[in-house]
Formats: structure tokens, C-alpha cells, sequence
């Protein structure tokens, strides 16, 4: 993640989330970023310095009210439009997500698994990963046929190996010190 993008989307969320408005808001620039993504004319438009700004505003205007965009959505874009940065929306609306999940205490979970692992199994193992990490976890499940057993688990930048391979690696590391 750009640390520009990420600028962009804590500012945002500095604005909609004390009122309240993340939801919305999310949808909204998500909603922009896909446009813009599926729009090569629009990519081209935004990105030339031959087109004016106030064209550049007029045509994100126009966008924002078939969307249904509220003002602040209207009013950033036109920030991240004026600034350049208008490639970066849909670096923006991803990390955006990202800070409002963080700042609701809400963490995502990518789960490693040998195998599929049953709903009691994910109960279970959702519940310690928010008594260890004291957020709101928000897992998804993987298998990994490269796992011998165990569970591999990632929360933001932290790993917690459960593995078999791990285990297994941490007795020979162990027994070959003795």
C-alpha cells in the first residue's frame, strides 16, 4: 500500500467516521473505484494535464450524482482529482476499508489449514485469535495442502504458526541443542 494512498484514506476516515458515514462512504468510493477501474476513457481523462480542472471536477460531479455520492465523496474526489491522485483511487478505497476495519477494533484473519476445518473448529479458533490480538476478528478460511497439519494463521502483520512443520522443526532445533 502507497503511503500516499494510505494518506488519503485516514484523512477520509478522520472526516466520515466521527459522523458516522464510513459505511456509506466506503460504498461510495468503492463504487467510483470500480467505475474507474472498468473505464479506460475515464482513467485517461482524469490522468491528462491537457484537460482543465474544472473539466476535470465538472465530469466527477457528473459521476458522483448518478452515483448518488454524498457531499463529502463529491468534495474528496475533487481533492484527489485536483492533487493528481486520481490512478490511486482504487488504492484509496481499499486502504480506506482497511482504517475504518482498524479503527472499529476489527481485525482480518487470513486461516491456513490442512484441512477444512469444521464450524466448531473455526468457533473455537476465532475466539482465541480475539483474545490474543483484543479485537474483533474477521477470518477467512484456506486449506493448504502443503500444510502436514496444524494451522497457519495471519493477522495484519503478525503470524501465528500452528503448524505441524513448525512444531516439528522447533523438536529437531531443540534435540540438536541437546
Amino acid at each position: 500500500m502507497k503511503s500516499a494512498s494510505l494518506q488519503y484514506a485516514n484523512a477520509l476516515a478522520d472526516v466520515v467516521v466521527p459522523q458516522g458515514a464510513a459505511e456509506p462512504a466506503g460504498k461510495q468510493l468503492e463504487q467510483f473505484a470500480a467505475a474507474y477501474r472498468e473505464s479506460p476513457e475515464l482513467q485517461n481523462f482524469l490522468s491528462s494535464p491537457a484537460v482543465t480542472k474544472e473539466d476535470k471536477r465538472g465530469v466527477l460531479e457528473k459521476i458522483a450524482s448518478r452515483m448518488g455520492a454524498g457531499k463529502i465523496i463529491r468534495n474528496f474526489l475533487f481533492v484527489v482529482s485536483d492533487h493528481g491522485r486520481a490512478s490511486e483511487v482504487p488504492e484509496i478505497a481499499e486502504a480506506f476499508a482497511q482504517v475504518v476495519r482498524q479503527r472499529q477494533g476489527v481485525a482480518e484473519a487470513q486461516v491456513y489449514s490442512a484441512a477444512r476445518l469444521t464450524e466448531a473448529q473455526k468457533t473455537e479458533l476465532t475466539q482465541a485469535l480475539t483474545r490474543l490480538t483484543g479485537k474483533t476478528v474477521d477470518p477467512n478460511y484456506f486449506v493448504d495442502p502443503d500444510l502436514l497439519g496444524g494451522a497457519l494463521v495471519r493477522v495484519g502483520d503478525t503470524i501465528y504458526d500452528g503448524s505441524l512443520r513448525s512444531r516439528l522443526e522447533q523438536m529437531r532445533a531443540k534435540l540438536s541443542v541437546e
